[in-house]
């Protein structure tokens, strides 16, 4: 819910600046940014699974491998998805959107790209932990990093005045912040000492054969996504995109 909470947030400061900076970052957040969310959200449920068994057959050291194994494949899915946003704008205009929207979009696009990045660690930080049943540090470092983003949105964008892309840049430097937190629990903390283990090049073994788990959980999560972003750029081809995608946003 704070995740959703915390992208709301950036839209809303992003309608500070005007209709079209709106209806830009709602395209960029559920047009756009959706996507790489659903995929890497599907892609990273695969370690719930293996941790899932892992844990409950004591081999609490693959947990870990998991882990970097998840992340490396993760971090490797990223690099396409970094080339889609860097090339938003013609994808937008391919896709029937408004030209006005789909140049502000791609602004705000250029921003969210460390994101995708972050995205590649933090979901498979968070089935490691969850399959543990740790979820109160999770929760409280996201409410901490929220806090922060709010913080660091009005600075950006009031203060310092560095529009759509300074907002949509803050918004991957709390995820990255969110990963920093996370990921500095699991090496610091004595519930994690025998499911984190240190770095290890096992990370990099079977990497085919855990793609192919991983694109099967993300075939059947990431849909459940991306009936939003059809709606959105359905919205962007209305007449007066504009407004359409504003009263989504809104919505």
């Amino acid at each position: 819910m704070l995740i959703i909470v915390m992208s709301s947030a950036t839209q809303i400061f992003c309608g500070q600046l005007g209709n079209v900076q709106l209806a830009a970052a709602s395209l960029g957040n559920n047009g756009i940014q959706v996507f790489a969310y659903g995929l890497m959200l599907g892609m990273g449920s695969a370690v719930e699974t293996l941790c899932g068994q892992a844990y409950g057959a004591e081999k609490y050291e693959m947990l870990g491998v998991y882990l970097q194994r998840s992340t490396v494949l993760l971090m490797a899915t990223g690099v396409p998805l970094a080339a889609m946003y860097a090339f938003s704008e013609p994808i937008l205009l391919l896709l029937g959107q408004s030209p006005e929207i789909a140049g502000a979009a791609a602004e705000f696009a250029y921003g969210l790209i460390p994101q995708i990045f972050a995205y590649a660690a933090n979901f498979p930080i968070q089935k490691f932990l969850q399959a543990q049943s740790i979820v109160a540090p999770s929760a409280y470092i996201l409410t901490a990093s929220m806090a922060l983003h709010v913080a660091m949105s009005w600075v950006a964008v009031y203060r310092l005045g560095l529009g759509l892309l300074g907002a949509s840049l803050t918004l991957s430097l709390t995820w990255w912040v969110l990963v920093a937190g996370q990921f500095a629990y699991i090496v610091l903390s004595p519930r994690c000492r025998e499911t984190w283990t240190g770095f290890t090049w096992a990370a990099f073994a079977d990497l085919a054969g855990f793609a192919r788990l991983s694109a099967a959980s993300a075939v059947m999560l990431a849909l459940e996504v991306w009936y939003f972003q059809v709606l959105i750029l359905l919205a962007g081809m209305l007449p007066d995109p504009q407004i359409a995608l504003d009263s989504l946003t809104v919505w």
